[in-house]
């Protein structure tokens, strides 16, 4: 398995995240094939890495 440089991404917060120090997530939609996504409140401990169309049906079923 090749290791994703990750070091110099944008991370986007989620929309529903608010500044009380809830639960949040962010992610990186730079790579065509692969979300990063991270915990806003510790993302020194890195990214879980999720095929797009596993990220984008999972955003879908949420929504739903």
């Amino acid at each position: 398995m090749r290791a994703i440089d990750l070091s110099n991404t944008t991370w986007r917060k989620s929309s529903y995240s608010n500044s009380d120090g809830g639960n949040c997530l962010e992610v990186a939609p730079v790579l065509s094939s692969l979300v990063p996504v991270r915990d806003s409140k510790d993302p020194s401990r890195g990214a879980l890495l999720f095929e797009a169309a596993a990220w984008t049906a999972f955003v879908a079923g949420v929504r739903r």
